[in-house]
């Protein structure tokens, strides 16, 4: 993936883990949420986009957990060169050792290189949110991975930050589970719960087309109240 510098500047906790890439190198740039080990749902979402070797595809994090195919959705991540992921807290528990996967021992290299936060002139992709109220530049890893509410101990129970946040630059987000996509002017939130049985979204940030793939199955129950509906 081609790398730039750019105006996105993050504090010396999340720098070293921010990549920037150069939007003007690729035809299209696809953002896709949280796969959550649904491999089958994850191929067919691919062969609808269709991406072409001069597009980029970027996941918003949570490849891995809850659903039966962590490994193989990371290595259909990994293996494809117009495709990468920021990481989300799902993978970060399994770096801190906070779960523990063995199966993903042969992929931890490339889930160690995924980088916290990525971005591009106007667009960042991160996999929780930001702070509204706090510049980029305070912000700390764990909150890129699990910003959902602000204050932040009100969780599902809202307000939301993706309510409140004005930009730029425009946020990409996964981590809130939704039952339908967010599409404001600053943030899309891309969460629609694959492995609970929702479905599985992307979106073609420049046609503005959106992508989605119905869940052959679920794999986790949750409850109502930890779905959102950006509607209400």
């Amino acid at each position: 993936m081609s790398e730039a510098t750019g105006a996105v500047e993050f504090g010396a906790a999340v720098s070293p883990l921010h990549r920037r890439i150069d939007a003007d190198q690729y035809d299209e740039i696809y953002v896709v949420g949280d796969v959550h080990g649904c491999l089958d749902e994850l191929r067919r979402l691919w062969t609808e986009m269709d991406p072409g070797e001069g597009d980029c595809v970027i996941f918003v994090g949570d490849l891995v957990r809850k659903g039966p195919a962590s490994r193989e959705v990371v290595e259909f991540v990994r293996d494809r060169d117009n495709a990468t992921s920021v990481r989300g807290n799902n993978e970060a528990k399994v770096l801190n050792g906070e779960v523990s996967r063995p199966g993903l021992d042969p992929v931890r290299e490339y889930i160690e290189s995924l980088p916290v936060a990525l971005s591009w002139d106007g667009g960042l992709v991160v996999h929780g949110g930001v702070d509204p109220t706090r510049p980029l530049a305070s912000h700390g890893v764990e909150d890129l991975l699990e910003t959902r509410s602000i204050p932040a101990g009100n969780g599902y129970d809202g307000p939301f930050w993706f309510e409140q946040y004005e930009g730029p630059p425009r946020v990409f987000f996964g981590h809130t589970v939704l039952d339908d996509p967010v599409d404001t002017q600053w943030a899309v939130g891309l969460d629609t719960g694959c492995v609970y049985g929702g479905s599985l979204t992307a979106l073609a940030t420049r046609s503005g087309e959106w992508f989605s793939v119905d869940a052959a199955q679920t794999h986790q129950q949750r409850a109502d109240r930890k779905i959102v509906d950006p509607t209400a």
